[in-house]
Protein backbone atom coordinates (compact mmCIF):
# COMPACT_ATOMS: atom_id res chain seq x y z
CA UNK A 1 0.00 0.00 0.00
CA UNK A 2 1.55 3.47 -0.93
CA UNK A 3 1.65 5.48 2.35
CA UNK A 4 0.05 8.82 0.21
CA UNK A 5 -2.94 6.21 -0.76
CA UNK A 6 -6.14 7.21 0.86
CA UNK A 7 -8.03 3.97 2.71
CA UNK A 8 -10.72 6.46 4.56
CA UNK A 9 -13.87 5.10 3.57
CA UNK A 10 -16.30 7.25 1.14
CA UNK A 11 -18.99 8.00 3.91
CA UNK A 12 -16.32 8.93 6.30
CA UNK A 13 -14.28 11.20 4.34
CA UNK A 14 -17.89 12.77 2.81
CA UNK A 15 -18.50 13.90 6.68
CA UNK A 16 -15.56 15.10 7.48
CA UNK A 17 -15.40 17.40 4.13
CA UNK A 18 -19.05 18.60 4.80
CA UNK A 19 -18.40 19.57 8.85
CA UNK A 20 -14.65 19.33 9.20
CA UNK A 21 -12.73 22.61 10.09
CA UNK A 22 -9.33 22.87 8.75
CA UNK A 23 -7.00 24.00 11.38
CA UNK A 24 -9.45 24.63 13.96
CA UNK A 25 -6.91 23.54 16.60
CA UNK A 26 -3.86 24.85 15.37
CA UNK A 27 -3.03 28.12 17.25
CA UNK A 28 -3.57 26.41 20.49
CA UNK A 29 -1.45 23.55 19.58
CA UNK A 30 1.69 25.76 18.45
CA UNK A 31 0.85 28.21 21.97
CA UNK A 32 1.24 24.81 23.85
CA UNK A 33 4.16 23.43 22.78
CA UNK A 34 8.25 24.06 23.29
CA UNK A 35 10.15 22.63 20.55
CA UNK A 36 13.66 23.96 20.19
CA UNK A 37 15.81 22.49 17.65
CA UNK A 38 19.17 22.31 18.40
CA UNK A 39 22.08 22.09 15.73
CA UNK A 40 23.87 18.95 15.02
CA UNK A 41 26.75 18.82 17.01
CA UNK A 42 24.93 19.28 19.99
CA UNK A 43 22.85 16.74 19.18
CA UNK A 44 25.65 14.20 20.07
CA UNK A 45 26.02 15.92 23.58
CA UNK A 46 22.76 16.23 24.23
CA UNK A 47 20.78 13.56 22.50
CA UNK A 48 16.97 13.90 24.36
CA UNK A 49 15.25 16.23 26.06
CA UNK A 50 16.56 14.79 29.54
CA UNK A 51 19.69 15.42 28.64
CA UNK A 52 19.43 18.97 27.32
CA UNK A 53 16.64 19.61 30.88
CA UNK A 54 19.76 18.32 33.31
CA UNK A 55 21.91 20.99 31.09
CA UNK A 56 19.74 23.85 31.11
CA UNK A 57 19.15 23.50 35.28
CA UNK A 58 22.74 23.24 35.43
CA UNK A 59 23.06 26.09 33.97
CA UNK A 60 20.13 27.82 35.52
CA UNK A 61 21.54 26.95 38.91
CA UNK A 62 25.07 27.86 38.47
CA UNK A 63 24.07 31.31 36.90
CA UNK A 64 21.32 32.10 39.91
CA UNK A 65 18.63 32.26 37.19
CA UNK A 66 15.22 31.76 38.59
CA UNK A 67 11.92 31.44 36.93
Amino acid sequence: MNNNEDTLRPEYSAELIKSGTRGKYAKRYQEETNIVLIEPDLHKLFPNAESVNQALRQYAKEHQITG
